[in-house]
Parts: C-alpha cells; structure tokens; sequence
C-alpha cells in the first residue's frame, strides 16, 4: 500500500510539473513593470514591429521614463476599437499617461478572404489574385484612426504615431509590396489635422531596407529593431514634461 501511494505521489508531482511546463511564459515585452513615482509614464501600442523594439526602447529610457507596453499584438484598427482592443487595454478611465506611442498599419493593409481567414483550406494567402481583400480598406483606415485618437487623448498623453514600416515583396502574399504608402499617406493626413506628432519609421529603414530588414519579410531583424528603437525613445523623450531628466 504504501508503494502505491509513493507511487501516486510521483504521478501527481509529473503531472504537475508537466502542466507547469505547459503554461508559456509571459512575453518579456508584456510582463507589467512597477512604477517609479517619479517618473512619467509612457505606453507603447502596436503590432509584431513595435513588439521587437519594445525592451530596447524601455531600456534606452531607464531613469527617464516608466515604459508599458500593451501585453498584446495590438493588430489592425479594427482589432483596436473592437471588444478585444482599447476597452481592454486602456480598461481604467481615470488613468493617466504621459506619452502613448502608438501604430496600426500593416493589419490593415493586409489582405483576407471574404470569410476574414488571411489563409484558405489549401494554405493560400489572400490576394488580390485570389479574390482576396484589404482587412480595413483605407477610407475606413482613416475614419478607425481618428476614433482611436479621440479615446487616446481622454488618457491626457502627448501622443506620438510610427508610420507603417516598408512593405516588401513577400513569402506572405497577404502582403503586397508598397501597399503602406496611400495608407501612411492617410495616417499623416490624420496625425496633421489631429495634432498628433508623427514619426516617420518608413523614412528611417527605407534607405537601409536590404540591411535592416528579413528578406521577402515584412519583420526586421535585430539590427532593424535596434536602429527603430533609437528613434522611438528620441522621439518619447522630446516628448516628456519638460522638467523630466
């Protein structure tokens, strides 16, 4: 008896040891960070691009700024101002922040089927070959942008906005090669008329694009990243109060 109950023991501690092992671990870029009272706060929103410069910028500003970052790849517009976006994200009406960095972008230019799948049953992308669609077409891109804006600026921040990066040909036929232009056109257009200071991504990596950038990818490689990070936290702390270090 006592054999059988050892051995019980052994095959719950498995299990649980296994279930443990299951469970992913939370992103570094999304665990939630402690607060230094003395310090603005700033709020990072964006997709898989914005993702990759995350804990770089949070370290360039050390000492300077207390960096969040939405614990979420923040998608399209639509994604935004749906029941899985801002409500969730900015769920405190009442909170403040300094500055909030933000872009959507690439989601929205990217093409689906009529069933919003960006992959059919055989493994094809959508594309305008195929019958395929732009997720958020851009007269709808600009109407999104502008009802985001408006939640934003409830939050008190100076808000910042990072143009679409370059869109290149790619393994994802979703992707069609410099469709981010008319939609960046649209963004500075709004980020204009809204008093909202734009930085020009596209402008930074374009030149560089073949050394910054993975090939037939719209993702970066980690010197891609880094260079876009730099940027950001320039443009975050030209941003802060002024009487922040």
């Amino acid at each position: 008896m006592k054999h059988i109950t050892s051995f019980l023991i052994l095959v719950a501690a498995t299990v649980t040891c296994m279930a443990q092992q299951a469970k992913p671990a939370t992103p570094p870029e999304f665990v939630t960070i402690t607060d230094d009272p003395k310090l603005p706060r700033v709020l990072l929103m964006g997709d898989s691009v914005s993702i990759a410069y995350a804990l770089e910028v949070r370290k360039l500003l050390v000492g300077v700024a207390n960096v969040h970052r939405v614990p979420a790849n923040c998608g399209s517009t639509k994604v935004a101002l749906g029941s899985y976006g801002l409500v969730r994200w900015l769920q405190d009406p009442k909170e403040q922040w300094d500055v909030i960095h933000f872009n959507h972008g690439l989601h929205d230019l990217s093409y689906r089927f009529a069933d919003d799948r960006d992959k059919n049953d055989k493994g094809d992308y959508a594309s305008p070959s195929n019958g395929g669609h732009q997720n958020v077409p851009p007269g709808d891109y600009e109407k999104n942008l502008r009802q985001i804006i408006a939640r934003l600026k409830q939050t008190g921040a100076k808000l910042i906005f990072a143009s679409t990066t370059p869109v290149p040909e790619s393994d994802a036929a979703k992707y069609v090669k410099d469709s981010e232009l008319p939609y960046n056109e649209i963004a500075k257009k709004v980020m204009t008329e809204e008093g909202v200071t734009w930085n020009d991504l596209w402008s930074l990596v374009k030149p560089r694009q073949a050394e910054l950038q993975g090939k037939r990818n719209v993702h970066f490689m980690p010197t891609g990243s880094s260079v876009m990070a730099k940027q950001v936290a320039e443009t975050i702390r030209a941003a802060l109060p002024r009487n922040n270090p």
